[in-house]
């Protein structure tokens, strides 16, 4: 038998090619993964630079109305979403000692109001954002095993083969289709340990951006309040 792909996977055992196609198929579950959250970072980096600028912008003029629109306006934006948040719970809190007075809220303080938000939402967005990232780690984490696995039971095979008198050409085939079992299960978890530390690494970076936009949103509240 010719030792190529096609000649190999032809003559796989019914048990290794069952744990091939597994691998297979948690290979394409990590492309879609890593292909959709590809779409999302690149959405959210896009939409965040748009809307820092317009939030700025809005802030210089101290319109929050504006700034609350042009938060609603970019819904791709991990920040626009957390800002919309904060920018309601200023104005609800705004508007309530506005009416009843700051005397007969109780204890309300639009600043503790607006970290809790700030918290709350950044902790969701940040969750959003991992979404798929544990199954992106898992598959990197296991098909390793699995491709060992297959390689066990390619070499358990060729073992077989050998007990009964088989030569080279028989057991070739054996111990190469439990190589390539190896081999499979090294390149899925390669592509998806890339990708899983390039993707954690970006979920950090756009939750820093969250916390520098936030940290700025509550000094301008504070000199606002101040003022």
């Amino acid at each position: 038998m010719d030792f190529n792909l096609v000649e190999l996977v032809k003559h796989m055992s019914v048990p290794v090619i069952l744990t091939n196609i597994f691998m297979i198929v948690m290979g394409l579950f990590a492309l879609y993964i890593i292909f959709e959250r590809y779409a999302t970072f690149k959405k959210a980096t896009t939409e965040n630079v748009g809307y820092v600028h317009a939030l700025r912008a809005a802030l210089s003029s101290r319109n929050m109305d504006a700034a609350l629109q042009q938060a609603q306006a970019h819904t791709k934006s991990p920040i626009a979403r957390v800002m919309e948040g904060a920018l309601k719970a200023v104005k609800s809190g705004q508007a309530a000692q506005a009416k009843y007075g700051p005397n007969d809220v109780g204890e309300f303080d639009v600043i503790d109001a607006l970290n809790r938000t700030l918290d709350r939402i950044k902790e969701r967005e940040t969750l959003n954002l991992r979404k798929g990232l544990g199954g992106l780690g898992t598959v990197a984490t296991i098909t390793p095993f699995v491709g060992l696995f297959g390689t066990v039971l390619g070499i358990i095979n060729a073992f077989g083969l050998l007990k009964g008198g088989g030569t080279i050409d028989t057991v070739g085939p054996a111990i190469a289709e439990a190589l390539l079992s190896t081999a499979v299960g090294l390149l899925v978890a390669i592509i998806a340990a890339i990708y899983f530390n390039l993707y954690t690494t970006k979920v950090e970076s756009i939750a820093v951006d969250m916390n520098d936009v936030s940290s700025e949103f509550v000094d301008f509240v504070l000199l606002e309040g101040r003022a």
